[in-house]
């Protein structure tokens, strides 16, 4: 059963990787397309207590080297109640999805990939990654971000409309887990990119602005900066520094 479910999660990930290569090729005027300097943001809400997401990690896994692509795993707290504690689960990422669900991006529940801020579908299907990540393209609509030193600048830009600027922090290693209880009891569950600090970092309303970044909480994270209207609206503008 083990070496099912192993080919199974390998398959969604290599399926999502070429889905999206064609989709990236035959739609490449759909929408504009991702870049390193403006990678297009998924985030996907999970938890290891939960039978449903391997799959979808394993999607997200399997784009998370994509320089176009920032990907990122949110562990959520609510199945922690159910037989096994996710250790990478925080209260701040529940509200983050919670926000995105009034905000009217669908229900609570896993697994459940935010794209850009603006698009929700199931995680752990493949073919509807790649296609909605083809066709949403990179953010847009939002500043020019700068690593400055400490800190970080935002542009001036006159359509400018009040965003949140949050500094996400990052693992971009690989990490197995042993789960020992609930659902997924028995299964070791490899994790990428996932988020251990979500940081508000202040407001941006359209003029030139700096915010200073606060020292990460351990090593070895990766970091990034979103520029996101309201809460849980659209992400107009993201880059890793």
């Amino acid at each position: 059963m083990l070496d099912l479910r192993s080919r199974a999660l390998k398959l969604a990930a290599s399926g999502a990787m070429a889905v999206l290569a064609g989709c990236d090729s035959a739609q490449a005027g759909a929408a504009p397309g991702g870049s390193a300097a403006h990678p297009i943001v998924l985030e996907l809400f999970q938890s290891q207590g939960c039978s449903s997401c391997p799959p979808a990690n394993a999607v997200l896994n399997g784009l998370a080297d994509r320089p176009d692509i920032l990907a990122l795993s949110f562990a959520v707290t609510y199945w922690d109640q159910l037989g096994w504690k996710d250790r990478f689960g925080s209260p701040r990422f529940t509200a983050r999805q919670r926000d995105y669900a009034a905000a009217g991006r669908g229900q609570v529940a896993t697994p459940q990939l935010i794209i850009n801020g603006a698009h929700s579908i199931v995680g752990s299907n493949g073919r509807e990654v790649a296609a909605t990540v083809a066709k949403a393209g990179a953010p847009r609509g939002g500043p020019q971000i700068d690593r400055t030193g400490n800190g970080v600048r935002l542009g001036a830009l006159a359509t400018g409309s009040r965003s949140t600027v949050w500094l996400v922090r990052y693992d971009p290693g690989t990490r197995n887990v042993p789960i020992k209880a609930g659902e997924n009891a028995g299964r070791t569950l490899p994790h990428r990119d996932i988020v251990r600090e979500l940081v508000k970092l202040g407001d941006w309303s359209g003029s030139t602005a700096s915010y200073r970044l606060p020292a990460p909480s351990e090593g070895g994270l990766a970091s990034a900066i979103l520029v996101q209207q309201g809460s849980g609206g659209p992400i107009t503008a993201a880059r890793r520094i």
